[in-house]
């Protein structure tokens, strides 16, 4: 159980790796369709890049951030099966792991960044408009999409866990 929570932390790092290249390094309009509507609007289609090589540095942290997120799913298949999981214990491990995800996508994204921090007006000072748009009203903007994602969720870690069974 631990490994699995220690698993969860490292996604969940690689998750806010994965949103702080995109704002502070690639800052390109396309990558938060994820964001509410009022605040793409906010945005201008070019933004340009703060210092040179800021995308550069971007991509490689979006890439370690994307190792972050598919590593401890591997990882954690492989210790399973190593350690004789069911397939009951690697659905739970998987389940854990990506609605600790979601969790922490939830409260600390959308709850905390969005509704109630300064880290996006902070990465772009050149839209003044944006801090005032940023505000508790924001939190579940996306309610919907975040259902789906956590049911989504919930087949993965089936889906994962049959393969992990089927190859243990």
């Amino acid at each position: 159980m631990r490994l699995t929570l220690l698993l969860s932390v490292i996604m969940m790092a690689g998750l806010f790796l994965l949103l702080y290249a995109g704002v502070g390094f690639l800052r390109d309009k396309k990558y938060f369709t994820s964001a509410p509507k009022e605040i793409q609007d906010l945005l201008p289609d070019y933004i340009p890049e703060r210092f040179p090589g800021a995308h550069a540095v971007g991509w490689i942290l979006a890439v370690i951030s994307i190792l972050l997120l598919a590593g401890p799913i591997l990882y954690g298949g492989y210790n399973g099966i190593i350690k004789g999981f069911s397939f009951g214990q690697f659905f739970l491990r998987f389940l854990i792991m990506l609605e600790s995800l979601k969790g922490f996508d939830v409260l600390f994204f959308d709850w905390y960044l969005l509704s109630h921090s300064n880290f996006f007006p902070h990465f772009f000072p050149e839209i003044p408009e944006l801090k005032d748009a940023m505000g508790p009203q924001l939190f579940g903007f996306n309610k919907k999409s975040q259902i789906r994602a956590a049911i989504t969720y919930i087949m993965a870690a089936l889906l994962l866990a049959l393969i992990c069974t089927l190859i243990g």
